[in-house]
């Protein structure tokens, strides 16, 4: 007898992010060399005393359940992290530590989206924003931008897609999967139409510190009082202290959000690791010197990574100046993103998403969190291949 599954498990896309990483270290297990452009994490180790503390939490005994919402030390750091950085008055009160970023986005849906909301999010959009909204029975409203805007959403084309049934705006700056910045000028036009409307927006600055070229971060909480009100931060310590396998990540919001979010996640996967929360805060309290350090490190690859593209027949690509990737346009090899992804991974052994996991078809996402040695090798197997198809 066949179990029947939920409604919902049929209404969301699995991740190809994660699929293709898979199918990529299975080749490599088998004894191919691969060349992996696909996964989102730098490639630095934790920084050393980050690993010692939550080493010493280990030993001192921080190995029991701890309260849902966050260790009291943590929810703090956090809270003066976004007063002194980001200029948004939070207290303690409105931080719930999360398993990851991604897991304080899910908490967020599943606490304010029911069926009828309408949430807004900008194409080229991680691959997960509309799958979550899917699960918590919402209808995303994909708003499509391409390079004539820098992949960015106008204010003309956010106050288009509202209507009656819209709950929540999705914004994330800088992009996974384009890397672009909005400027502070861009964020606070789109404020302007947010506080027009009354809308929640929720902006995702879990890539706030990787930024180049002179790039400014403002979050649209911090654009006035009344968009403060309206703004709720998604984050987490993943990107810029190479913690992404610790699960640590954070929602600040109203109090009565926070409640909500930490009733869910009661009921879900309770609090995150105790003692990894140790090493979080030792993330925020200690030197940040290695942040600057992997930042050189993550320009310079970019600058290859985009040299090496800038020469490729029939590719073209904005440069990017936040995260870690480009997403270059692959329309004129006449492929489609899985078939080029899914062929270069055969002929070429390099590994890329298909734009279409992020609502863009005819561009490809690669992540320069990977040494120099793999990008030149990877970027030379790219050109050949292009080249085999124009």
């Amino acid at each position: 007898m066949q179990m029947r599954l939920a409604a919902r498990v049929g209404q969301v896309n699995p991740s190809l992010t994660l699929a293709i990483d898979s199918k990529a270290k299975a080749m490599k297990a088998e004894g191919a060399d691969v060349c992996n452009f696909s996964v989102g994490e730098p490639d630095f180790p934790t920084p050393a005393h980050i690993r010692q503390a939550a080493t010493d939490a280990l030993e001192a005994g921080k190995t029991r359940y701890g309260a849902v919402a966050g260790e009291m030390k943590l929810r703090q750091a956090i809270a003066q992290k976004l007063q002194t950085e980001n200029g948004l008055c939070y207290g303690a009160e409105n931080v719930i530590v999360t398993n990851g970023g991604k897991h304080s986005l899910y908490n967020l849906m599943m606490a304010t989206i029911q069926p009828g909301d309408e949430v807004i999010i900008p194409a080229p959009y991680w691959l997960s924003y509309p799958e979550m909204v899917t699960l918590a029975g919402g209808t995303p409203v994909i708003v499509q931008t391409d390079e004539t805007t820098g992949f960015k959403i106008t204010p003309e084309q956010l106050q288009q897609a509202i209507t009656p049934n819209t709950r929540l705006f999705v914004l994330n700056s800088p992009s996974n999967p384009t890397g672009m910045v909005y400027s502070p000028d861009e964020v606070r036009a789109l404020a302007k139409v947010v506080l027009e409307h009354d809308l929640y927006v929720v902006s995702d600055e879990i890539y706030e510190k990787l930024l180049y070229d002179g790039a400014e971060h403002l979050s649209i909480g911090a654009v006035s009082p009344e968009a403060f009100e309206r703004t709720i931060i998604s984050s987490g310590f993943a990107k810029a202290y190479a913690m992404t396998g610790w699960r640590i990540g954070f929602l600040a919001a109203p109090v009565e959000l926070i409640r909500a979010c930490s009733l869910v996640q009661g009921h879900s996967t309770s609090n995150v690791c105790t003692f990894a929360q140790y090493g979080a805060i030792a993330a925020l309290e200690g030197s940040q010197d290695f942040i600057q350090d992997m930042l050189k490190a993550f320009s310079q690859r970019r600058k290859l990574m985009l040299s090496y593209l800038n020469e490729m027949p029939g590719i073209t690509c904005v440069e990017p100046n936040g995260a870690f990737y480009l997403l270059p346009n692959i329309k004129r090899t006449g492929m489609k993103s899985i078939e080029f992804c899914e062929t270069l991974l055969e002929e070429q052994q390099a590994v890329m998403v298909p734009g279409v996991a992020f609502g863009s078809d005819g561009y490809v996402r690669i992540s320069y969190a990977t040494d120099t040695d793999t990008i030149k090798k990877g970027m030379e197997r790219l050109d050949k291949f292009v080249r085999s198809r124009l």
